[in-house]
């Protein structure tokens, strides 16, 4: 039979193509649905870390978050629950889809929250979230599903984000749980980075304020040394921080302190020297510096002798010293350029050092005295010294005495008096002096590395 004629075979071509392209096109309809709601979370995460790079304000970007929760998840719905520093609970932002419920949910939420009066600080995380959840679920009614996740600073909860649906069948998975842990914690980094940037503004308004007093202070110590008939002055004055409580001076015992020199250019009578330690170091150390110099300098304008000083400004100071936990220990001295005597007394401080030029030994200046504000009625005693040509006084604090070296050895009294001596041999002046003293020092610690207390010495050599 000729092959036009055989009987045609019945075809269905509708229903075999139905059964052919149907689960292609379904297929690729779903590839092309997931790929556009992926294409679609990547750019809401993208805008989300676009916006915690670029906000500078908090709360604009907190408008965002429950927002971006819920377009990731698919809710109905999201609210962003922080806890405030006295541990009450605050609906922070909330995002509704439909603009006609949303303020009774914000009502439903806010009357929720409203019941937490405080979290307890004892309770178990676990605890403060059910206390939430559970107020939720009442307010909200059964028709509202939440699904939440806790917002973390520093292993720290701050906070909640939920998501909220209406939806039956709508269905917690770990995709979604996933997607709103990575907001939770873009939120939780926006907030910290906020608590960074408020501390850090305290701290430059802190070292505005620390340089300005570090400021007044060098300009309330002596700019210069005074010229002194028949001697040589060198001072320096060197903090552990900006602000110390090392203290030294130059007083002019004259009852008019404006008129400092004669046409010479000198000193027209004897000269107040002092230096003093206020115990401990930075902001509190040196205004209570700042608060005895300014007594000080009140004393001695009554002409009063060293010990009598010392007594008087014990006196004035102790109730403020009493107050804040604080002593100084001081020495005063007055030096007679016409008759080379250094009158002084001592209220505790390291005593000065005395070179005796002729000799070539060192002594010691040193009276009984307690503490400035340790008692009320401490008595205080008067000594002179006469310096003859050639001998040198230093005046020290215990920051170099006491300076340590990496190994925790100290400098010691002993180690200053031996660099003293070699300094007063072979220095040429005061301002040498202090130069080789600071050096040895600063080799004995570590050239790399910063003392952790105030230095401060003065040099008074006789021509």
């Amino acid at each position: 039979m000729p092959v036009s004629q055989l009987p045609s075979q019945p075809t269905d071509s509708n229903s075999s193509a139905a059964t052919d392209v149907t689960p292609v096109v379904a297929l690729k309809e779903l590839v092309s649905r997931l790929h556009r709601e992926q294409n679609k979370i990547q750019d809401l995460l993208s805008s989300l870390g676009f916006a915690l790079r670029s906000f500078n304000n908090l709360n604009q970007f907190l408008e965002l978050i429950p927002l971006m929760a819920t377009r990731v998840t698919d809710g109905d719905g999201s609210a962003l629950f922080l806890y405030k520093p006295n541990g009450q609970v605050r609906l922070e932002q909330l995002h509704w889809q439909d603009s006609g419920q949303r303020k009774n949910i914000r009502k439903a939420l806010e009357t929720a929250t409203s019941q937490i009066t405080l979290l307890p600080n004892t309770a178990p995380l676990a605890t403060a979230t059910g206390i939430l959840d559970d107020q939720m679920h009442r307010y909200l009614g059964p028709d509202v599903q939440i699904f939440g996740t806790a917002i973390l600073v520093k292993h720290t909860e701050r906070g909640w984000l939920y998501v909220l649906s209406r939806d039956p069948e709508y269905s917690w998975t770990e995709t979604r749980q996933k997607l709103v842990r990575l907001v939770a914690d873009q939120t939780a980094v926006a907030i910290e980075n906020d608590e960074l940037a408020v501390e850090l503004r305290k701290k430059e308004r802190l070292d505005q304020e620390l340089e300005i007093g570090a400021e007044i202070q060098r300009r309330l110590l002596p700019r210069q040394c005074p010229i002194v008939p028949g001697a040589v002055l060198a001072a320096r004055c060197k903090p552990a921080n900006r602000v110390g409580g090392d203290y030294y001076d130059f007083i002019p015992t004259n009852q008019n302190q404006n008129i400092l020199h004669n046409k010479n250019g000198l000193e027209t009578g004897p000269l107040g020297l002092v230096i003093g330690d206020v115990m401990g170091k930075g902001v509190p150390a040196g205004l209570i510096m700042t608060m005895m110099r300014g007594m000080l300098r009140g004393e001695v304008l009554h002409g009063n002798s060293p010990s009598k000083i010392l007594q008087n400004l014990n006196r004035v100071m102790f109730a403020d010293l009493e107050n804040s936990h604080r002593f100084v220990t001081l020495f005063y001295s007055e030096y007679n350029p016409q008759t080379r005597v250094l009158s002084y007394s001592n209220a505790a401080h390291n005593p000065p050092l005395w070179w005796h030029a002729a000799t070539k030994t060192v002594t010691r200046l040193d009276t009984l005295g307690m503490l400035i504000g340790l008692d009320a009625n401490s008595q205080y005693e008067d000594a002179q010294a006469q310096l003859e040509p050639g001998d040198t006084v230093i005046y020290y604090t215990d920051g170099l005495t006491d300076a340590a070296a990496a190994g925790g050895d100290r400098f010691d009294e002993e180690n200053f008096v031996s660099s003293f001596s070699a300094a007063c041999r072979y220095c040429d002046g005061p301002e040498e002096i202090v130069d080789y003293l600071f050096d040895q020092v600063q080799q004995f610690i570590g050239d790399e590395k910063q003392n952790t207390d105030d230095m401060t010495l003065v040099v008074l050599q006789i021509k």
